[in-house]
């Protein structure tokens, strides 16, 4: 009978630290969903905040460089649509979400440079500190994946991309810093895409929609 008790009190303590540690990561994942999406809003208000004090000339030459410029972010393999990301594991977005982030760590410092002169949406020196804490999140997600398994990713040992790519194309000012502000917003979206999918991947949910 003790043993009996004893065995039941093991299973039941088990049963609780499963618990507190699925809950522990639903709120890491709701944390990192959250942080992107404000990344993203405000690339998007960052970006249009510059476009708003373009000349009408220099906004229609602009529209037709991004559609066919390369990002920092392009060299890193991910899913390239909807189909794609929905059919990828979620231990794989969420590697891919840490290299996209990760891929921002020195860019993000040029950030105030491209909008300094017209951002009225925040302090975009705060945004390499965001990137920082969300990177964190995203590592903490990955080992809980691993559940103890060594990490056989071998992108995670590639080398990153120029951290001064944005300011070594030659391209002007101008040019440079719609780059730069395009791309941003166009990684956030795709990182705020892979955490939402993981997120549901994580709830055993089959109609994970984008």
């Amino acid at each position: 009978m003790a043993r009996a008790l004893v065995l039941l009190s093991v299973v039941l303590v088990s049963l609780l630290v499963n618990q507190g540690t699925a809950s522990e990561n639903q709120r890491l994942f709701n944390n990192a969903v959250i942080r992107v999406q404000h990344l993203h809003q405000l690339a998007a208000e960052m970006i249009n905040d510059f476009e708003d004090n373009l000349l009408p000339e220099e906004r229609r030459q602009l529209s037709k460089i991004f559609p066919l410029s390369f990002c920092n972010s392009d060299s890193i393999e991910a899913p390239t649509g909807k189909d794609e990301t929905q059919k990828s594991s979620m231990l794989k977005l969420l590697r891919i979400s840490f290299r996209l982030i990760e891929s921002w760590e020195f860019p993000s410092q040029t950030l105030s440079g491209a909008v300094s002169n017209s951002l009225t949406v925040g302090n975009p020196n705060q945004i390499t500190e965001k990137l920082a804490d969300l990177k964190v999140g995203i590592s903490v997600l990955v080992k809980g994946c691993l559940d103890g398994q060594p990490n056989m990713d071998d992108n995670d040992s590639l080398p990153l991309p120029f951290e001064d790519f944005y300011l070594t194309m030659g391209e002007s000012s101008l040019r440079e810093s719609f780059r730069l502000l395009a791309c941003f917003k166009k990684d956030m979206h795709k990182v705020e895409t892979y955490l939402r999918v993981a997120n549901c991947r994580r709830s055993l949910d089959s109609n994970c929609t984008l």
